[in-house]
């Protein structure tokens, strides 16, 4: 429901660990993360993200093996073992839904040198899981947010903050991601499927114009008032 559901929104509210937002993309980790929110020995207000879409996307399944003995992962690696990280030399990274659209860009591209991860977890942002994960891509000199929102919406604004503290010195930060707009959706579904090739081509592009910027030197970013 686009009048209120504002990922951006949401994240502006967030600081001192007083919310949770999460955009889970498989049944299994929506499954953990409400167990996670009910046995939980304390109560944070939960805001779930997700599309109506999902619920028949025939790639959004996971095994009966994994709710047995799986469990809530606010950093999802990569899930073809086809694409190594000692190989990979871009790291895209995205939340929900559009982690499909990309996985099916890359099939059809035939590429095995982009790594695509999940963060189902957006605030409190899990920084031990993410910097453990974006370390293992010692190759990867690309890192690249992708999102469905336009550029003024989602979560980019929050997010790149997060990445660029993560990041080696050696690293580039870009984006791929709708043009900012004044509306949370285009109103057509013909200029929204346009819109939507746009940016999943613009995830496996050589990376122009939608650079940030390299991270200087060699030390980690240090917290700034973003900590959280």
């Amino acid at each position: 429901e686009h009048s209120s559901g504002r990922i951006e929104r949401f994240l502006q509210l967030c600081a001192e660990d007083n919310l949770q937002v999460c955009m889970p993309a498989t049944p299994v980790q929506l499954f953990f993360l409400l167990r996670r929110q009910m046995i939980r020995p304390y109560r944070k207000p939960l805001v779930i993200f997700t599309p109506k879409s999902l619920l028949r996307h025939k790639e959004s399944v996971s095994p009966l093996e994994e709710f047995a003995a799986g469990r809530f992962r606010p950093v999802n690696d990569e899930w073809n073992e086809g694409i190594g990280a000692d190989k990979a030399t871009r790291i895209i990274f995205c939340s929900g839904k559009v982690f499909f659209d990309l996985i099916a860009k890359r099939k059809e591209l035939g590429r095995d040198d982009v790594a695509i991860l999940r963060i189902a977890q957006l605030y409190p942002f899990p920084h031990d899981d993410f910097q453990a994960t974006i370390d293992r891509y010692a190759s990867a000199k690309e890192v690249l947010w992708c999102q469905e929102e336009p550029g003024n919406q989602g979560a980019w604004h929050r997010i790149q903050h997060y990445l660029l503290r993560h990041m080696r010195g050696d690293q580039l930060l870009a984006y791929a991601m709708r043009k900012s707009s004044a509306s949370p959706a285009a109103g057509y579904l013909s200029l929204h499927l346009e819109q939507q090739k746009e940016f999943v081509e613009a995830a496996f592009a050589p990376v122009t114009d939608n650079l940030v910027l390299p991270v200087q030197g060699t030390a980690r970013r240090k917290a700034g008032p973003d900590a959280d």
